[in-house]
């Protein structure tokens, strides 16, 4: 069992009980926590709170045609999907909830410079997620950030400013932190990264071909 150092923060944790943390953050909180009891736990423990305080909010009248109107609704939407029910099914290296991104096929990678590779699994103009692929060694041109940025450890690790983070790992970046990762020598490192807004890189060839990386 990997012995996982750096968790998610326990507001993540809780946002993503009562459905308010960003969609762009939940992959990587639903990766992590299937690979971690610790967080697994507490998640759970946000989900019990939750329903509870649920069950004690004072109830609100409602219109009597109202479970009349939700049942119909029922009827008419499609069946789930069979490879939808439950967990997600792990693929290699790549966590369920990961896994059911790539389609359970392996990445189509593409060249972001420095031998560095991603794939992007989700992109919307400013928030995205995406697979890193980091050759042991190598670095990610140093650089800051406009907004947050989660980064979870699949393969290998890589350090910084801030520690060491090896599989299962998440490092939570935000405005105050400028970094340069670097993979650990020997086996090459992937990452699952999600940032809700452009990187701000310090240097100039980062800069220019960000548009074209879109990060």
């Amino acid at each position: 069992m990997t012995q996982i150092a750096h968790h998610i923060p326990d507001e993540m944790l809780a946002a993503y009980a009562a459905g308010r943390l960003p969609a762009t953050f939940e992959m990587v909180v639903a990766a992590h926590v299937s690979m971690c009891d610790a967080c697994r736990a507490a998640l759970e423990t946000h989900e019990t709170l939750g329903g509870a305080l649920m069950e004690e909010a004072p109830g609100e009248a409602v219109d009597g045609s109202l479970l009349e109107r939700t049942l119909a609704m029922l009827d008419e939407a499609p069946a789930p999907h069979a490879a939808s029910r439950g967990a997600p099914k792990r693929f290699g290296i790549y966590p369920g909830p990961v896994a059911e991104a790539l389609k359970h096929a392996p990445p189509r990678w593409r060249a972001a410079g420095g031998g560095v590779k991603q794939q992007i699994l989700v992109e919307d103009g400013k928030s995205s997620v995406r697979l890193l692929y980091i050759p042991g060694g190598m670095a990610v041109p140093d650089h800051g950030h406009h907004g947050t940025e989660l980064t979870m450890v699949l393969q290998g690790a890589f350090h910084d400013e801030t520690g060491r983070f090896g599989p299962g790992d998440v490092e939570v970046a935000d405005e105050s932190l400028e970094h340069t990762p670097i993979a650990d020598e020997g086996m090459d490192c992937i990452c699952l990264a999600a940032t809700d807004a452009r990187l701000r890189f310090l240097s100039l060839l980062p800069r220019l071909a960000q548009p074209f990386l879109r990060i």
